[in-house]
């Protein structure tokens, strides 16, 4: 076909003991957002690394434009017009948007050791207002916001005359309206006729950005399909091979026991009056764009940071939480949205991450962690949540997010918690381990275990919840049902700056 700019056939790649890729094939044409969708370690990152000349391939063939090539390093695919923009995003904060634009480009004056600034100036500003950016060439990469520092990451592939462009989870960093501004970008490319990679674990987003889908599992390529002509529970059937349970089952509120209730919460210039009640056996969640208050609402529960006003109660029974320890106390656990810094000890093994807020269940007489009991302890949660493991010893660090993520709901089950707050408790994992955490949330409701859940997906969010309150700038903007909440309406209550009524 004369519109495909990329066709890569049989592609092979061993690493010493994994096979990474197995007669793998991958169409792109000019003009079209192609998708790359798989769980972890499917393949995906392996197989654009060898069209991006990152590693060589040990069998198969790449035509470009119809050519067959050799692609032995980075540079030879910057020359022929392919990159790639990672997830950890290469630009220098010291430098300008100009600088890193034309980074090692740099026209020069006078005795060719000296940088014209002008001209790096006004041939980033000519590359700016192609994309329709509005950049100050000028600015500081370090002041730049995350989206803003994406935006010269793709103008600067740009600037190599790109005609592939490869993103890798180009949205998992972004809000609501970055993500749109960054499609808006994709569709402009597209208009181009660039031919673009997107690599996403955010199943939603393929509906909206791309023409076709090519799915991978265990290395080997499985389909290549039109977006508009499947559905997404189609596509996730054939990245774990299987039918899953993604959509989370509906779960009848078992009783109406009040197990938490938050009072007035407020804290200046963060929180205002923050009032609402938990069940047992419930699955309550808070949504609302970045900024809007709703982890900082579960960090004063928790004890993590302070409030200046406003009540807590336990199980009818106003309690005083000023640590995590006191929120521990009553029966309140954790899942901090940053599971690596707040919720795993990532050099620690499995054993130690998932007794640790339970130690004291484990102590003998003399101070002594008994092994026996602990590894029993830790033994049964591995096998309940089928945490992916090689041993209890293993590091934590080495497993995969969604195995980290079941770790640290391993930890708050062995401290036997009748109240778990879960801030983002799907993200960065992949859709096989967001279904498992799914079916464990609710399982965990329907023995009774009461549940806050924050999420900024709202495919999640509807999927999950009994009830959800939207919050906007600190303040609660809105309650729904289950029955009465859809999309459009939790974003008018996120987007609400004024304090109104809950209906």
């Amino acid at each position: 076909m004369s519109d495909v700019l990329v066709l890569m056939k049989g592609i092979e790649k061993t690493f010493p003991g994994v096979h990474a890729l197995k007669n793998c094939d991958f169409q792109l044409r000019a003009g079209e957002v192609h998708a790359l969708v798989g769980e972890n370690g499917a393949g995906k990152s392996t197989l654009m690394k060898v069209l991006t000349g990152v590693y060589t391939k040990d069998a198969g063939h790449i035509l470009y434009k119809g050519q067959e090539v050799e692609i032995p390093n980075p540079k030879a695919a910057q020359d022929l017009g392919i990159a790639i923009i990672h997830q950890e995003l290469h630009l220098m904060p010291h430098l300008t948007v100009a600088q890193n634009i034309f980074i090692g480009r740099e026209p020069r004056k006078g005795a060719r050791f000296v940088l014209d600034e002008k001209q790096i100036n006004k041939d980033a500003q000519d590359l700016l207002d192609m994309m329709h950016l509005d950049l100050d060439p000028k600015a500081r990469v370090a002041d730049l916001t995350v989206a803003k520092q994406q935006m010269v990451e793709i103008v600067r592939a740009l600037s190599f005359n790109s005609e592939v462009l490869i993103m890798d989870e180009p949205t998992s960093m972004l809000t609501g309206t970055e993500i749109d501004e960054l499609f808006r970008i994709i569709r402009e490319l597209r208009s181009r006729g660039v031919g673009i990679v997107h690599i996403s674990h955010r199943m939603e987003e393929l509906k909206q950005i791309s023409d076709r889908v090519t799915v991978m599992r265990d290395g080997r390529y499985i389909a290549t399909v039109d977006t508009h002509a499947v559905t997404i529970d189609k596509i996730i059937s054939m990245m774990v091979g299987q039918e899953i349970y993604e959509t989370a089952r509906s779960l009848p509120l078992e009783t109406n026991k009040v197990v938490l209730e938050v009072k007035s919460l407020s804290r200046a210039g963060v929180l205002k009056d923050i009032s609402f009640q938990l069940h047992r056996g419930e699955i309550l969640s808070f949504a609302g764009l970045v900024g809007a208050g709703r982890t900082e609402v579960a960090r004063s529960i928790f004890g993590a940071d302070p409030f200046d006003s406003g009540q807590i109660l336990v199980h009818g029974n106003e309690v005083q939480i000023r640590t995590p320890n006191d929120a521990v106390k009553y029966g309140i656990g954790y899942l901090s949205e940053d599971r690596r810094r707040y919720g795993v000890m990532p050099t620690m093994d499995v054993e130690t991450n998932i007794v640790a807020a339970a130690l004291d269940k484990f102590l003998g007489s003399f101070g002594w962690v008994n092994k026996a009991s602990s590894r029993f302890a830790a033994e049964a949660q591995v096998n309940d949540l089928r945490i992916r493991t090689p041993s209890l010893e293993q590091r934590v660090r080495y497993l995969s997010g969604g195995n980290q993520q079941k770790v640290v709901m391993a930890k708050w089950l062995v401290r036997d918690c009748d109240i778990l707050i879960c801030d983002e408790p799907t993200r960065g994992i992949d859709v096989g381990a967001k279904s498992e955490i799914y079916k464990l949330l609710n399982d965990l409701a329907g023995s009774g275990k009461a549940i806050i859940m924050i999420s900024s997906e709202l495919p999640e969010i509807l999927r999950m919840s009994h009830r959800i309150i939207v919050m906007c700038e600190g303040q609660i903007t809105g309650e729904l049902t289950a029955a009465e909440a859809t999309q459009e309406r939790i974003l008018q209550y996120a987007t609400r700056r004024e304090s109104i009524a809950r209906n």
